[in-house]
C-alpha cells in the first residue's frame, strides 16, 4: 500500500513538472522555472525512496494492480485530451461568431481571418489527439471487457 502512494505521489510530481514547463513556455516567468527545479528534485527523491523500498521488499511489487493503475491513468488523460480540445472548439466557436474575425468576400460568403485560431491552439489541438486516441483507446477497451467478459479493471 505504502508502495502505490509513493507511486501516485511520483505520478503528481511529473504532473506538476510538466505544468511548470508548460507554464513557463506560455508565461516567460522565473517562478516556473524555480518550480521545473522543484519538481525535478522531487522526482529523483521519489524516484530513489521507490527504489530502495523495492530492493528491501519486492513482494511489494507484485502486490500493485498495474491493470487498474494503468486504466486510471489512461482515462485521466483520456478526460484531459478531450477538455482540452473542448477548450480550444469553444473559443474558436465564440470567435467564429465575432465580426472583428471575419469578413464577407466579393460573393456574399462568410470568410474567416487568420487570427481566428492562434498557433498555440493549433498545436495543442493537434499534439493532443495521439494521447487521445491511444489512451482513449486503452481506456474504452478496457471497459468493454469488463462488461462483455468480466475481466477485472
Amino acid at each position: 500500500m505504502l508502495l502505490l502512494v509513493f507511486f501516485l505521489l511520483l505520478a503528481l510530481s511529473v504532473a506538476g513538472h510538466i505544468a511548470s514547463l508548460v507554464l513557463f513556455i506560455k508565461k516567460k516567468e522565473n517562478k516556473y522555472v524555480r518550480w521545473f527545479a522543484n519538481t525535478a528534485i522531487v522526482n529523483i527523491a521519489l524516484a530513489g525512496v521507490i527504489t530502495v523500498y523495492v530492493i528491501y521488499d519486492p513482494a511489494a511489487l507484485g502486490g500493485i494492480n498495474l491493470k487498474r493503475i494503468f486504466w486510471i491513468v489512461s482515462g485521466f488523460i483520456t478526460c484531459l485530451m478531450i477538455g482540452i480540445q473542448a477548450a480550444i472548439f469553444r473559443r474558436l466557436f465564440v470567435r467564429m461568431k465575432d465580426p472583428a474575425y471575419y469578413h464577407y468576400n466579393y460573393f456574399g460568403k462568410k470568410v474567416l481571418n487568420d487570427g481566428v485560431m492562434s498557433k498555440t491552439e493549433v498545436y495543442a489541438f493537434f499534439f493532443s489527439i495521439p494521447f487521445l486516441l491511444l489512451f482513449g483507446a486503452f481506456f474504452v477497451v478496457r471497459i468493454i471487457n469488463y462488461f462483455k467478459y468480466g475481466s477485472g479493471l
